[in-house]
């Protein structure tokens, strides 16, 4: 697989049959603490019925991992991120059935984005629709140079229902935001990091896996950090940024300050400094 270069991991696999799975999840030696969670489904990744709850199966068990301090969402199709919705199947679903499976892929996505640690999204090629929704409720976003992204659904005679028409607007601004979805227009890698879309646009390397490669060194630091740290950090930034005023969010950042006073970790954080050491944490 092109993205498995230089990592060994223990992986699962959210089918019964690994040929079908859809989505991987995987641990990889090189990287603990950090879990890789594969979009798995050829040509384009869209997104199935099947595939949506694989994915939702993935969610669950990342949510009770206690010692992660990241996880990188990304694809394991050359080329491509995600489609979107896989239209070929909707086309068979009764319209009395779509508000509830479009629901579903919004709050699956909304699950991913209140995941407790922090999620990085490496985007080496297309993501559309319901793909640049997945990628928008990362918290952090990393793109290549040959990545496309666009929320395309005007040009269905529909609109984005996984929540792009709420985070867009919060990542680039509601006058940007109205632009892309009205026009459903691409936006490319280097573009895409100007607007504020992407945190970061790197060159595309010859094995198309540079963004990939690029949350990989990103998630190698988030392993020298404390994981309750990072969880109270995200939760501090997240619901203190919805609480409204400052003195709102202010109250957030206390009671996640208070989550970490009586941690080992913080412990042995003054100890390892005393001692001139890394920290070994463990997330408790």
């Amino acid at each position: 697989m092109f993205v498995r270069r230089a990592l060994r991991s223990c992986t699962r696999f959210l089918s019964t049959d690994a040929a079908k799975s859809e989505i991987l999840l995987q641990y990889p030696e090189s990287h603990p603490g950090i879990a890789l969670f594969t979009l798995n489904r050829p040509p384009v990744n869209a997104m199935s019925l099947s595939m949506g709850g694989q994915f939702r199966d993935c969610l669950a068990e990342l949510k009770e991992n206690k010692t992660l301090q990241g996880v990188i969402l990304h694809s394991n199709v050359p080329k491509i991120f995600s489609a979107g919705a896989d239209l070929k199947e909707r086309l068979f679903i009764k319209e009395e059935d779509v508000p509830g499976m479009v629901k579903r892929f919004r709050l699956m996505i909304q699950d991913m984005a209140e995941l407790p640690m922090p999620v990085i999204c490496a985007i080496d090629g297309v993501a559309m629709g319901g793909g640049l929704e997945m990628a928008l409720g990362a918290d952090i976003r990393i793109c290549s140079t040959t990545a496309r992204m666009a929320l395309t659904e005007t040009k269905l005679a529909i609109i984005p229902g996984g929540g792009g028409t709420q985070r867009l607007p919060r990542v680039v601004g509601v006058s940007r935001a109205k632009e892309l979805i009205f026009t459903g227009r691409n936006v490319e890698g280097a573009e895409a990091e100007r607007i504020g879309l992407v945190n970061t646009c790197v060159n595309q390397n010859e094995t198309g896996d540079a963004a990939f490669q690029k949350a990989l060194e990103l998630a190698a630091l988030l392993q020298e950090r404390g994981p309750v740290a990072l969880r109270m950090a995200k939760k501090a930034i997240t619901e203190g940024f919805e609480a409204g005023p400052v003195r709102a969010g202010l109250d957030v950042e206390h009671e996640s300050y208070m989550g970490v006073i009586p941690t080992q970790d913080r412990i042995e954080a003054l100890i390892a400094f005393k001692e001139k050491r890394p920290p070994k944490f463990r997330g408790q």
